[in-house]
């Protein structure tokens, strides 16, 4: 979410708190004045006893009936004015008190409501409180390396046939973009409980070369035209029983993936799931300006 949208959240949430407290000042107003002025209540069941006589007269067609009872009605709410204003100057006491009572529920509604909080960042906010936390508190570290032997199995090479020689050295990839995917890891394995694994993250343009002269079912992106090139790419996938899980075909991995892809989204990422050449396991961190000056 940009900036300017949560600036115009952050004014309707206000907005939305003020039409309720001032609603709810009125309801109040309305029941102490009913409790505290006995003879209110008789005026207003006149008044409205009244109104509807007078509504009764001009649906029967006694038109001369429903004006003298709108006269009628004038004159009593006239009356009733000067009775009120002259009950708060003998009583001032009592209608201090009744003042008091009506501000009171708003004045406490004011003071206890949590104002509004703006998250902005340079990427896209989050609306997700705990992201927006994670994203500006501690910093995460990355993961171990896993063994380039769990990288040989028979679904790995299947899927990503030269997985074993991808790069998972967090060292290269861009400071932000790193912890932006850690705080991803770490939201699927603690609301989820699906362990992240990083499959290849930086990508040298040599690489991106070979991979892009295999065809376009592999990658469309030739050499430093792809976000890997610039560390801010990565291509993850699950660790389930010690074993690396890639195929969207399983639907533990593909409920997965799209986990994945909305936490993704929510820290900033662009993500593959969204593609025409689906890449489900693939996010990266488009900074403005990244590959025009690769080009």
């Amino acid at each position: 979410m940009s900036a300017g949208a949560w600036v115009l959240r952050g004014i309707w949430e206000l907005a939305v708190v003020f039409v309720s407290v001032f609603a709810y000042f009125l309801l109040i107003a309305a029941l102490v004045s009913l409790v505290i002025f006995p003879v209110l209540r008789g005026r207003i069941a006149s008044a409205a006893t009244n109104f509807f006589q007078g509504g009764l007269a001009r649906i029967v067609g006694s038109g001369a009936l429903a004006s003298e009872g709108i006269l009628l009605a004038s004159r009593g709410v006239s009356s009733r004015l000067y009775r009120t204003r002259s009950f708060i100057s003998r009583n001032p006491l009592i209608a201090l008190g009744a003042l008091l009572l009506l501000l009171l529920p708003s004045v406490l509604a004011f003071v206890i409501h949590r104002p509004a909080v703006f998250d902005f960042s340079e990427i896209n906010a989050t609306g997700d409180r705990q992201i927006a936390v994670l994203l500006n508190g501690e910093q995460l570290v990355p993961p171990p390396t896993l063994p380039p032997e769990m990288f040989t199995t028979k679904e790995v090479e299947m899927l990503r046939p030269d997985a074993v020689y991808a790069s998972r050295n967090w060292a290269l990839l861009q400071p932000d973009f790193v912890q932006r995917l850690l705080v991803v890891f770490k939201l699927m394995k603690e609301r989820h409980g699906y362990e992240m694994v990083l499959i290849e993250g930086y990508r040298s343009p040599e690489r991106q070369a070979q991979l892009f002269a295999q065809g376009p079912h592999v990658t469309q992106a030739g050499a430093n035209m792809s976000y890997h090139q610039h560390g801010l790419a990565a291509d993850s996938a699950f660790l389930r029983n010690g074993q690396v899980v890639i195929s969207e075909k399983d639907p533990w991995a593909m409920r997965g993936y799209q986990l994945y892809g909305e936490i993704a989204e929510q820290v900033g990422f662009a993500w593959g799931g969204r593609w025409k050449m689906l890449d489900y396991g693939h996010v990266e961190l488009r900074m403005p300006g990244t590959l025009a000056r690769a080009r």
